[in-house]
């Protein structure tokens, strides 16, 4: 007499393997999910990061000072020609340098002061010659925030007040 063993699943590993499949692949989907609904996140700060970069370059390249000034219209900063104009600086929107809204959604706010300490060793620089520079930018309830200095470094052929 021969004995033969049938192999193969029967209906109930059938089953148990499907629900396991089901909740290892409804572990999966959920974390899809999560990593979807948060993947703009990054572009906004980098977006953030982008609008700051830009405003404090802009102040960073004026003169440390210049005595006239011209208020500008709405968040124009075409009269704008030293840095202390900036001071107290605040858009709704992005607008290029002529007032012209380039972004939405996003709000940019300077603030310009003497340092409440020198974050350098700056060696015969005096405070007088020293600011700081901080441009904060918001969108929703996020917030990104730079920190720059500038020094009157033109020398005695351009007086610092």
């Amino acid at each position: 007499m021969s004995s033969s063993r049938q192999s193969g699943m029967t209906l109930i590993d059938l089953i148990v393997a499907i629900v396991i499949i089901g909740i290892g692949m409804a572990g999966v989907l959920l974390a899809f999910n999560i990593t979807v609904r948060h993947s703009a996140d990054p572009m906004v700060r980098k977006q953030m990061s982008a609008i700051a970069d830009e405003m404090m370059e802009e102040i960073l390249l004026k003169p440390f000072a210049v005595v006239a000034n011209v208020a500008p219209a709405v968040c124009a900063r075409d009269t704008y020609n030293d840095v202390r104009d900036y001071n107290g600086y605040s858009a709704v929107n992005v607008c290029d340098i002529d007032g012209a809204t380039v972004l939405s959604g996003y709000g940019v706010s300077v603030s310009v002061s003497p340092p409440a300490a020198s974050p350098v060793s700056l060696s015969g620089v005096a405070a007088t010659d020293q600011l700081t520079v901080r441009v904060n930018v918001t969108h929703g309830s996020e917030n990104y925030s730079l920190t720059g200095w500038r020094t009157c470094y033109a020398g005695p052929s351009w007086p610092c007040p």
